[in-house]
């Protein structure tokens, strides 16, 4: 396996990031546990978790199987800050006031002295520089490693990194977006600003959710236990006729090729300029064993023009930034 370097540090991150957001809920902690266990001996040295995973219970699980397992070290765990915590007016958000606070809960349910990579889940309309000095103080007090953010524009990720060069504070040192062969829109600005800047880019939802995996079609939107069920009208919103279109065209290249058609779909994101290590979801053991090939495979030139020609550079079939009150654009 290829390691890659973690944006401009010396850090080295597997191609592949095992996402823990379905551990407690819909995973249940048995099978969560044996993921993380099959992960790591695979090779993938990297964990992604946030404190509003099942309201900590996938913080608590993770943190768990590290210790008992004693490879805390030798993993890199990321884990996030912003989501409502508690009912209170400050349990939520990137004020120094929650970002100290929430700090120390993740660590606490992490058993652990400090995060590899502490990122803002999402964007606020505070002024960054606070969000900005209080991860610095995190990383002085040696509680953190590096920070980074999450489905950031890529105008505020610019201005970021500008006023941690002007006032000499830690700089963001990746960027987590949304990012699938469905939904290629950061391919216009963020992409060429993380290459430029040396940020690592770490995507969520390279499968679409599901839709790049075989389950939705047009005649099952909301198959059981899937995430249109669980989400509901965020969801649906995204399975688009020219997604389900696409996604048939990737199943049957896959099927030439042998593979399956997440798998194929995982190794495009996996080998597009720009980046670091896709995050993969999974809700059970045997959707990771699918994904753990990818870690050895290449994507051969042929077939990325082939990619392009489904969806061009640049362009959506579906929406994956409709989490985001910044993205107007509809699809």
């Amino acid at each position: 396996m290829e390691y890659r370097q973690l944006g401009r540090t010396g850090v080295m991150v597997s191609p592949l990031c095992l996402g823990a957001m379905n551990f407690g809920s819909p995973t249940d902690r048995q099978e969560s546990i044996a993921m993380i266990h099959r992960a790591l001996d695979a090779g993938i040295n990297m964990v992604d978790t946030a404190n509003v995973y099942n309201n900590g219970e996938s913080e608590r699980i993770v943190g768990e199987v590290l210790k008992e397992n004693s490879r805390r070290d030798q993993v890199i765990l990321a884990t996030k800050v912003h989501g409502r915590m508690g009912d209170g007016p400050n349990d939520q958000g990137a004020s120094r006031y929650h970002i100290f606070k929430a700090c120390e809960d993740s660590l606490r349910r992490l058993q652990t002295d400090h995060i590899d990579l502490y990122q803002l889940h999402r964007p606020t309309t505070i002024p960054q520089d606070e969000t900005l000095r209080a991860f610095d103080d995190l990383i002085r007090a040696g509680k953190v490693r590096y920070i980074g953010c999450s489905t950031h524009p890529a105008w505020m990720v610019m201005e970021a990194l500008a006023i941690s060069d002007k006032y000499g504070l830690a700089r963001y040192i990746s960027e987590q977006p949304p990012y699938n062969l469905l939904d290629r829109r950061i391919e216009n600005e963020l992409i060429p600003l993380c290459q430029r800047y040396d940020l690592a880019i770490f995507p969520w939802s390279p499968l679409a959710a599901g839709i790049l995996a075989d389950r939705y079609s047009r005649d099952n939107l909301a198959p059981a236990d899937s995430r249109a069920i669980r989400w509901g009208e965020r969801m649906r919103e995204r399975i688009t006729p020219r997604a389900l279109e696409v996604a048939a065209k990737v199943a049957a290249m896959a099927k030439e090729r042998g593979t399956t058609t997440a798998r194929l779909a995982l190794l495009w994101v996996k080998d597009q300029p720009g980046v670091t290590a896709p995050i993969i979801g999974p809700r059970t053991l045997a959707q990771l064993e699918d994904a753990l090939p990818v870690l050895e495979m290449k994507l051969n030139d042929a077939d990325r023009l082939l990619f392009d020609e489904l969806v061009h550079p640049g362009n959506a079939v579906a929406d994956f930034h409709n989490s985001a009150w910044w993205m107007k654009a509809k699809i």
